[in-house]
């Protein structure tokens, strides 16, 4: 692995022949399990932004201290090494994956071209669409014994309000690219995966 992380030409090319899938869906749409059961079912590798940079800073490694830093003062960490984390993850897991799921990412049209460019282009963006009241309720839901502080009314809706402005142009950009697959997320879960392998499976 060593080789190929020292030559980015490598590195690009490689990561080139795999399928990528970007995963967007708002909180509470159920995209986590959907993750999930993409992976049982194809072989990908579920990679997390939000997951690597928690695994990053507890890892204590230089990287990790920095980042540390930066979400102390409560700054945005760059998207330079936002990316540089994903495709680092990347590269480790190459031998063994079928695929990549790049879950909730991008978040704004920038994301996804700054990954285009330093990565390689996603093969498709699975968007899992849930309604607004219906992402509340399993949020509200949720919240009854997730003890999490974000799962209370005002705190969704906020969260909702941003989830939408930030995605309705990331869809938007990649609907013109054709590589949209836009799944009802309304239904059981079961229902969601069956339109999700429909999806998945015209990339064969």
């Amino acid at each position: 692995m060593g080789a190929i992380c020292s030559s980015p030409d490598v590195t690009s090319e490689n990561l080139k022949n795999y399928k990528i899938i970007f995963v967007v869906g708002g909180p509470g749409s159920g995209k986590g399990t959907q993750c999930e059961k993409i992976v049982a079912k194809y072989g990908y590798t579920h990679l997390s932004t939000g997951d690597l940079l928690r695994e990053t800073v507890s890892s204590g490694s230089e990287r990790g201290k920095k980042l540390s830093a930066i979400m102390e003062k409560g700054e945005l960490v760059p998207l330079e090494t936002v990316l540089d984390m994903l495709k680092d993850a990347m590269i480790a897991k190459a031998g063994s994956s079928k695929g990549f799921l790049i879950d909730g990412y991008p978040r704004e049209v920038k994301q996804g071209q700054e990954f285009e460019k330093k990565i390689a282009p996603p093969t498709l963006l699975l968007y899992i669409d849930a309604g607004a009241e219906t992402m509340k309720k399993r949020l509200m839901k949720r919240g009854e014994s997730s003890g999490r502080v974000d799962d209370n009314e005002e705190t969704i809706k906020k969260r909702l309000d941003t989830y939408y402005k930030a995605t309705e142009p990331v869809i938007a950009f990649y609907e013109k690219k054709g590589i949209v697959r836009k799944i009802n997320a309304e239904g059981s879960v079961d229902e969601v995966f069956h339109q999700v392998v429909t999806a998945v499976d015209t990339l064969k």
